[in-house]
């Protein structure tokens, strides 16, 4: 039951080509685009999910392999696998999981790939250790590695921990990407949620001069009219 061989082929049942080519879109694969050349077979997420808790037992030369592939939803399922795993781990294998993943980030090569992961097994495994890992992917080349460095930071904020996404949003306020930009404003959305003090005084610092991106997701669940001071720049 536990063979990537059989997963494959369950894998390939499931395909919907009429998915996959807005899938192909939304993920923007087209030349010249964040994710260009990536193939889509239109699985949705919670097919991949229960594909990954059934065949939770394959191998981690397996799991390898299938982060390996072209397809996405292969490298998707592959990630899920590595999540389930390393919550049910030990410490010695949750480092090795997470050894594991910060070795593979040119195959973690979506926004979607980052999110499912990043704070799982990055942010978890970091909690209680240095973070200058995090430090260094924010200032990679790779914009994946960047994203991972700021959405790992999701698993201190859900324990109420925001020095590190606050200075790591500073290192990427000014990324020219708008998928960082993204990540950046929904993290600090994400602050605010537990302590809007803490996003008032980054936001008094920053949101003059902070991209219109990083800011509309930050204040996004702000009532309308302190939105529209902080928008019109009257906050």
């Amino acid at each position: 039951m536990n063979s990537l061989r059989t997963l494959i082929k369950e894998i390939k049942s499931l395909e919907n080509p009429a998915k996959a080519k807005v899938m192909q879109g939304f993920f923007k694969t087209k030349p010249g685009e964040y994710g260009e050349g990536d193939i889509f077979i239109g699985l949705t997420v919670p097919q991949s999910r229960i594909l990954a808790k059934k065949y939770c037992l394959i191998s981690f030369e397996d799991i390898n392999i299938l982060l390996k592939s072209k397809i996405h939803e292969e490298r998707l399922i592959a990630l899920l696998i590595l999540v389930n795993n390393y919550q049910k781990a030990s410490e010695p294998e949750r480092e090795k999981i997470y050894s594991f993943y910060l070795s593979n980030t040119s195959k973690i090569n979506n926004w979607d790939l980052v999110d499912l992961s990043a704070d799982k097994i990055v942010g978890h495994y970091l909690n209680d250790k240095s973070k200058d890992i995090l430090y260094e992917l924010s200032k990679s080349e790779n914009i994946w590695e960047r994203r991972i460095s700021i959405i790992a930071t999701f698993h201190f904020i859900k324990n109420n921990s925001f020095e590190n996404t606050i200075k790591i949003a500073e290192i990427l306020l000014q990324d020219k990407h708008d998928l960082i930009q993204k990540a950046v404003g929904w993290m600090l959305r994400e602050i605010g949620k537990r302590n809007q003090a803490v996003l008032i005084t980054f936001l008094n610092k920053h949101y003059k001069t902070m991209p219109r991106t990083s800011l509309r997701y930050a204040i996004e669940k702000f009532p309308e009219d302190k939105r529209q001071a902080f928008l019109k720049g009257r906050a």
